[in-house]
């Protein structure tokens, strides 16, 4: 024992040379020493190394179990470092990394060592993934949480799967994300869209667009900012739906309006009202006519308005219930006016005092007896424009007629040929109405077929100031076929006079002639209706006596009469002849 524990001490000391004097063979050989100076014997010498030798050999077994509980650990942790590797890498969806030892060669501390750094870089690519899923997810939950209206989804942070932190996961989430972000975009644009157009239409009508707006939504106010408003499903169902009640709204108070302008216009034309007082409503009368998308000024169509036109059309009801007989009147000095224009003869008396039996029996509401004259007074300008054709040409007739009366006594007067003061104005006058004249069987033809295809399309006589307008054609015709007659007969009678003279002459031979009188034209212009003898004018009217020659209406205008051209006369036989026993020539017409 004592050698073995020598040697162990010697080997000991032999591998420790350094260790000075406290090794073990020194120790050793004190221990000898002090043995042999007290005097221990062997057996208790050999003991004593035997346990000393157990001792030694338990601290060596208790060093090799330590060892071996540290290489186990060791290989443990390599083996839960191999494994987080391999969880991280699949984690974060990653095939290789490229600080990984390729090989598992050397000691274990090695390849700890080789694979901690790897490991704490992709732990913090694992956090900085982990913040991105995060911040994506985040804004995910934050614009769903927007559009379905509900914001307490944003109060709880949203978990994430880090069992897959994949770049293609990430992506996803970021699509998602990117498409959630253009809905809320459009949303959006939407809601700015419905409110800039419920502001416009409370602007309109007059509305608080504040408390319109707060009453869809609190954040709709203008102090909101632009991302802070509400993008919901809810709210722009609300929008929508309000924007269509203010746009009904403006519908109806425009039609009311411009019903309210039409009545006001009415009135005014009615009675007269000062432009300056129509003035005071332009702002109610400028949109008579306009669409409702037009009105578009501030205030156009609030209620204080259409107050203030109702409130003006009842007050001009009530004045023209007061002034009712004044604008009934109006309306029949209308109503005769047209007829007048349209030469239809009426008894206007017998109106007016049917229009005074009205309002004075109380029986007929002033608007019906208002709206029955109008309609009296469509009718007619309606027929006054059926009319107005042939009345264009009564006119050319009557004025073609005039101007072969001028020109027969142009034609009668010695002096016309004179160069007196005005004498080439006449001339050319004559010229034009020989024109004239000339036209005047073409116009009576064109009248008579235009006045009988009338009565046909109507089925009444066509009046001309109550006289039948063919009756007065057919007149006329037979009076101009006298008067060529008696023309054509004054002709022969000339003829003869001079054949009586030519003989008187050559049998008695030439002596003066008697002195002439002094005939009307040179004392007074041209001889009006042929010479002084001729019978007077009658009208050419089958009911002159009815008509009178010029009749005044009840306006102080004198009627246009159609009367007889004046040299549209039958001269009798005995005025011819006494005519035609002076001395003054009749010149032939032209």
């Amino acid at each position: 024992m004592l050698g073995v524990a020598g040697t162990s001490m010697a080997v000991t000391e032999a591998q420790n040379p350094l260790l000075g004097e406290n090794t073990c063979g020194s120790l050793l050989k004190k221990l000898q020493e002090i043995w042999d100076e007290v005097g221990e014997s062997d057996e208790q010498r050999d003991k004593m190394l035997l346990q000393l030798e157990q001792e030694c050999l338990d601290v060596y077994k208790r060093k090799v179990e330590q060892a071996a509980k540290s290489r186990a650990q060791l290989l443990q942790a390599l083996s839960d470092a191999k494994l987080e590797l391999s969880t991280l890498l699949s984690a974060l969806g990653e095939k290789s990394f490229a600080g990984i030892p390729e090989n598992t060669s050397g000691t274990i501390k090695e390849q700890l060592a080789a694979i901690a750094p790897v490991l704490e870089q992709l732990w913090q690519q694992k956090e900085e993934r982990i913040k991105e899923f995060s911040d994506v997810q985040s804004q995910i939950q934050q614009i769903c949480g927007e559009i379905a209206g509900n914001l307490n989804l944003n109060d709880v942070s949203p978990a994430v799967d880090e069992s897959d932190l994949s770049l293609k996961k990430l992506d996803e989430y970021q699509s998602e994300l990117q498409e959630l972000q253009k809905e809320k975009s459009e949303r959006l644009h939407k809601v700015l869209e419905f409110v800039s157009t419920v502001h416009d239409l409370c602007a309109v009508l007059g509305m608080d667009f504040f408390s319109t707006a707060t009453e869809v939504h609190p954040s709709l106010n203008d102090s909101t900012g632009v991302q802070s408003k509400s993008i919901s499903n809810d709210t722009l169902a609300r929008l929508a739906k309000t924007v269509l009640t203010l746009k009904e709204d403006k519908k109806q108070r425009l039609h009311k309006l411009q019903e309210l302008a039409s009545q006001l216009i009415d009135l005014w034309n009615l009675m007269d009202t000062h432009p300056e007082e129509r003035r005071l409503f332009d702002h109610v009368t400028c949109n008579m006519s306009a669409s409702v998308d037009e009105v578009t000024v501030p205030g156009a169509l609030a209620l204080d308005l259409i107050e203030q036109a109702e409130v003006e059309v009842e007050r001009l009801d009530q004045l023209k219930a007061s002034r009712m007989k004044e604008i009934a009147f109006k309306k029949q000095a209308e109503l005769e006016e047209i007829f007048a224009r349209a030469h239809i003869e009426v008894d206007p008396d017998a109106a007016r005092e049917k229009i005074m039996a009205l309002i004075d029996s109380g029986n007929i509401e002033p608007t019906e007896l208002l709206a029955d004259m109008d309609n009296q007074i469509a009718k007619a300008k309606e027929e006054a424009l059926s009319r107005k054709d042939i009345l264009d040409k009564v006119e050319k007739w009557m004025s073609a007629c005039e101007e072969e009366s001028w020109l027969e006594d142009y034609n009668r007067d010695e002096n016309r040929y004179n160069a007196s003061r005005g004498a080439h104005i006449n001339l050319k006058r004559a010229e034009k109405a020989r024109i004239m004249v000339n036209k005047i069987p073409a116009l009576v033809d064109t009248l008579v077929a235009k006045t009988r295809a009338w009565e046909e399309d109507h089925g009444m006589s066509f009046t001309y100031d109550g006289v039948p307008l063919l009756a007065m054609l057919d007149e006329y015709a037979m009076l101009r076929h006298e008067r060529e007659e008696e023309k054509r007969r004054m002709r022969d009678q000339k003829k003869h006079h001079e054949q009586r003279n030519t003989e008187q002459e050559t049998i008695f031979g030439s002596r003066p002639s008697p002195a002439r009188p002094v005939s009307s034209s040179k004392s007074g212009g041209p001889r009006a209706n042929g010479g002084a003898n001729a019978t007077p004018n009658r009208r050419l009217s089958l009911n002159a006596h009815q008509n009178g020659n010029r009749s005044t209406s009840k306006d102080g205008k004198r009627e246009n009469r159609l009367s007889a051209p004046v040299n549209y006369v039958a001269i009798s036989k005995e005025d011819a002849a006494s005519h035609v026993s002076g001395t003054e020539p009749i010149p032939a017409s032209p």
